[in-house]
């Protein structure tokens, strides 16, 4: 599986580390919060909704450069409003490799 790593926020900060940081803050302070809301809308099987979810919580994988977690993330946003939980376990997947990543950050 692919690793997140910092090199589109490197990419896009033009080196400007004051920037980098303030931007691996918000990703660490929105995280945690937007992964607690698609578990509970996922358990509560409101799937349009956790297809919202699922839409602003791939904007954080690509920004942590998992390209292939992405396309699996739009491919599970268009299963779950379709009504079905397609890849749910390999989306699940990406949250726990991203958490324990911002977790070492």
């Amino acid at each position: 599986m692919e690793q997140p790593n910092l090199s589109y926020i490197h990419s896009m900060s033009g080196g400007d580390k004051d920037f980098e940081q303030k931007l691996i803050n918000i990703i660490n302070e929105e995280f945690p919060q937007e992964k607690e809301i698609y578990y509970a809308n996922i358990a509560a099987k409101n799937y349009k909704l956790t297809a919202d979810n699922v839409h602003k919580l791939k904007h954080k994988i690509s920004i942590l450069g998992l390209e292939k977690s992405y396309e699996t993330a739009v491919a599970f946003e268009n299963n779950l409003l379709e009504g079905r939980t397609t890849l749910q376990e390999e989306f699940e997947s990406i949250l726990t490799t991203m958490t324990n990543y911002l977790q070492q950050l």
